[in-house]
């Protein structure tokens, strides 16, 4: 087998590509696409977010200390795009995109009522990395799209189509492959 050595990089794909939605001071809301988001621990819930400080979003983050992670699905994922190549400095990524904002049960952040999740969240710790910033968060409500429970109340995100980013290429998730555990299953 043949491989090629190339310099260290970011490398692990594909990745959960989310928009990110904040509020300033005034009540301004913006979208932020971020590919470099995850889960970092259960108990309390937290993930992180990685941001470039010279993004529109970033000093509302640094000034809030809350967001709202929204899921993405195949039918967002125009929006999705758009909301990363698109600065709030320069225009309404909600009225652009058609996006309804809905109120936050625990932060100011609005929550995209068109994503099947919104996580919110409340940063607890600012990392600054090189390129990126980390913001580690807590997570502090989850909203869940009823249109995806069947009748004993299991939440079936695989129904809304959900997106990864691979290497500059939104893909769409596929098939099923098996379930945890399914390895050594009798």
């Amino acid at each position: 087998m043949s491989k090629q050595l190339w310099k260290p990089g970011n490398m692990l794909y594909p990745l959960p590509v989310v928009m990110v939605s904040v509020a300033d001071k005034n009540g301004k809301a913006n979208i932020i696409t971020i590919a470099w988001a995850g889960t970092v621990c259960t108990n309390p819930p937290m993930v992180s977010i990685s941001v470039r400080p010279e993004r529109y979003s970033y000093r509302i983050l640094k000034e809030t200390g809350e967001f709202v992670i929204n899921l993405t699905t195949r039918e967002l994922a125009y929006a999705t795009d758009y909301c990363g190549v698109k600065s709030g400095r320069d225009t309404d990524k909600f009225a652009d995109m058609h996006l309804t904002a809905l109120p936050a049960d625990q932060v100011k952040a609005p929550l995209i009522g068109e994503s099947p999740v919104n996580l919110e969240c409340r940063v607890k710790e600012v990392l600054p990395l090189g390129s990126h910033d980390m913001f580690l968060a807590e997570v502090v409500a989850v909203h869940a799209d009823e249109k995806y429970m069947d009748e004993n109340h299991k939440f079936h995100l695989e129904k809304a189509e959900p997106i990864v980013y691979s290497h500059g290429a939104y893909l769409a998730c596929g098939e099923q492959l098996g379930t945890f555990g399914f390895s050594v299953k009798k």
